[in-house]
């Protein structure tokens, strides 16, 4: 999806589409890279279309959301799929032992630590919800991290705008 088809959609649709975009980034789907999707939103809050704080609420919103559905998916049905992947690819299981381990050992601090790591942030909700950590905990360790993160890239596209299109472009 290009930047010009992406700021048709916040035109179009304004905090819904800027939602349901970051939503899909935040699953982990291919095409919604977060680099690009963030500071669009900065940039559409920068030209008046949306007031920057409604931007970042939106954007922290779709990013919760989105973990929690992966924090689901690993918590109801995270054993069933991780033991058929072990199965089928056992050479794996040392690396995702020790995933669920790291989450396990550091909780909140490693939940909210992840969120800031590329790849990683969207990823590590699957196994906080395999370890069956606490939703609450979860919840406000994801929160946080996802703030800093999105505060960080649509607040780069709020204060640098066009510089930042040029880039992207």
């Amino acid at each position: 999806m290009g930047i010009e088809a992406i700021m048709e959609y916040f035109v179009k649709y304004g905090g819904v589409a800027i939602f349901v975009i970051v939503l899909l980034e935040y699953l982990n789907l291919p095409g919604f890279p977060a680099g690009v999707i963030m500071p669009l939103a900065g940039v559409w809050a920068a030209r008046g279309n949306i007031q920057f704080i409604p931007a970042i609420l939106i954007t922290v919103a779709a990013g919760l959301t989105g973990s929690l559905i992966l924090y689901w998916i690993g918590y109801t049905g995270g054993d069933f799929v991780l033991k058929k992947y072990l199965n089928k690819f056992p050479k794996q299981r040392p690396a995702i032992e020790a995933k669920l381990e790291w989450v396990r050992k550091r909780g909140s601090i490693g939940i909210f630590l992840s969120k800031l790591i590329p790849m990683i942030r969207t990823l590590i909700s699957i196994p906080a919800g395999v370890s069956k950590m606490n939703l609450v905990q979860y919840t406000i360790s994801s929160t946080l991290g996802i703030f800093v993160w999105n505060l960080f890239f649509v607040g780069a596209g709020y204060f640098l705008g066009d510089a930042v299109l040029k880039y992207l472009a």
